[in-house]
């Protein structure tokens, strides 16, 4: 995702410096005018905004906060001057986000949280949907680079941009859940389940997720749009944070143990579509592969 949204930066007009741990995921974006940089440090002595999308909670401290192991700055906020902006994009924890706006407060600057919904395809197309929290100003000054890469709303303050983003998540995976039952249910029921999600797309039942994963679930397609790691580690945010609020999601359990056992099963760098082969699995069936 984070190459798809770079290019839409870089066709926009604006001067891109890239870190990456994997430099050959940047050689698009070189291709392109992208400069590259040592260190996230280095990144932003070199830029007013500095946009971070990780894998893990622990990934944004190191990117954004860490030190490296000669205990010299390494994270993004040490190197921008007074005025720059930090703009998260990884799908963390919102008391993180809270965390780092403070330290960036501290250093005279800003930080944004802003994670994104809409998958791969979203991010190729430029329409992703993008939660923001932090302070007015602040997402006023980045919004013309968010808006290259889809829309934006603004959810609230520092943290609010992650918690819209976990109600993102546990909408997401409940549905996943109904999707892919509901196809095994058609597919016992002796239906053609082509032609039942066609009967379904435009109903009550049509959802994002259907128009997003159909044609892959019928075509046996799990490569990832969105890891099943990632999602583990999204619903397990979203259950400690409901935890922390006293509030009984069991919807939410469910779908998160059923991704672990996927996770167990060495399906983790599989996409969130291959839920449907963990109730294949408990069901002893497997749906037909679409015919070409």
């Amino acid at each position: 995702m984070g190459v798809s949204m770079a290019k839409h930066v870089i066709e926009a007009g604006y001067d891109v410096t890239v870190y990456t741990r994997t430099m050959s995921k940047a050689k698009p974006l070189l291709n392109m005018g992208a400069k590259t940089a040592a260190t996230p440090f280095d990144v932003a002595q070199q830029s007013d905004v500095v946009v971070s999308m990780v894998g893990y909670p622990r990934d944004v401290r190191q990117v954004l906060m860490g030190e490296d192991g000669s205990g010299r700055p390494f994270g993004a906020l040490f190197g921008l001057s007074a005025g720059g902006i930090l703009v998260d994009m990884t799908t963390s924890e919102p008391s993180l986000a809270r965390a780092v706006s403070e330290a960036a407060e501290g250093q005279r600057c800003f930080a944004v949280d802003a994670p994104v919904s809409g998958g791969d395809l979203g991010a190729k197309n430029g329409t992703l949907s993008i939660m923001a929290g932090g302070h007015p100003d602040a997402i006023e000054a980045v919004r013309p680079i968010l808006d290259c890469l889809g829309t934006v709303r603004r959810m609230g303050g520092p943290g609010a941009g992650q918690s819209c983003k976990m109600a993102n998540q546990v909408t997401i995976a409940t549905t996943m859940v109904g999707l892919v039952e509901g196809l095994l249910y058609a597919h016992k029921a002796g239906l053609d389940v082509e032609d039942f999600l066609e009967a379904i797309r435009y109903g009550a039942a049509g959802s994002k997720s259907m128009e997003l994963y159909a044609d892959r679930l019928l075509n046996r397609d799990m490569e990832p749009g969105f890891f099943v790691k990632h999602f583990v580690k999204d619903l397990g945010i979203a259950l400690k944070e409901a935890q922390e609020m006293q509030l009984s999601l069991p919807g939410l359990a469910l779908a998160q143990q059923l991704y672990v056992s996927l996770e167990a099963k060495g399906r983790g760098n599989m996409g969130t579509q291959a839920l449907i082969t963990a109730l294949e699995d408990m069901n002893g069936i497997a749906l037909p592969k679409k015919m070409a």
